[in-house]
């Protein structure tokens, strides 16, 4: 895609979601991290509620592994892939308090290095929390990204790559929430609202490019 379609692209979204923001509850690297573990196909209504009950006693790593997994599966049932999820839980939570003192490392390197935490996970808590420059591509993100042709591939990692080098690194962070928005309220997985889109003029799956 040209650039100066890119930035149209951007430049739009911009208009349409000014507010776009996470839209997990959180208050704490740790819980952002737990929180984004929980929402690998799930929505982030459904996390909330489910944050909302086990953080009121488990919202940190220590706290956290009182929990044997079949008890934090009990929690997290609703959720969905809850045996992976509670194993991925505990295992960052044990990496958190053995190789961190407790605290959610800052950096993306180190993140990566906890049991558990995948490269969506790293990237958003590194974006949202810290403040870094990264752009995770989830579910909606990588739907949009291919429709549009923003960033085209056939997994996460392609299209990440893709949208590194196609948006200005200081627009990653707003621009992966650019695409969750326009995702959820417009470009849905099945009978996108192409009608209604103001993208499609430029959009690579309305033109059947």
């Amino acid at each position: 895609m040209e650039a100066r379609v890119t930035e149209k692209i951007l430049k739009e979204l911009e208009n349409l979601y000014p507010d776009a923001a996470p839209a997990l509850h959180f208050n704490s690297a740790y819980e952002l991290l737990v929180a984004v573990i929980l929402s690998a196909q799930c929505t982030d209504e459904r996390v909330n509620k489910v944050t909302a009950v086990l953080f009121q006693n488990y919202d940190t790593p220590e706290k956290m592994l009182t929990l044997t997994q079949e008890e934090l599966q009990k929690y997290i049932f609703s959720c969905g892939f809850y045996r992976n999820k509670a194993a991925h839980i505990l295992s960052a939570s044990r990496d958190i308090l053995d190789k961190f003192g407790g605290e959610v490392p800052p950096t993306l390197e180190e993140m990566r290095t906890l049991a558990g935490v995948g490269q969506k996970t790293a990237n958003v808590v590194y974006a949202v929390w810290f403040g870094g420059d990264a752009i995770a591509v989830d579910t909606h993100v990588f739907r949009v990204s291919n429709r549009l042709g923003l960033a085209e591939g056939k997994t996460p990692a392609k299209v990440e790559d893709g949208l590194r080098a196609a948006i200005p690194k200081e627009l990653w962070s707003k621009a992966h929430h650019y695409l969750i928005y326009h995702g959820r309220r417009i470009c849905h997985s099945q009978r996108p609202d192409c009608a209604g889109c103001t993208l499609k003029d430029d959009c690579k799956y309305f033109n059947g490019k």
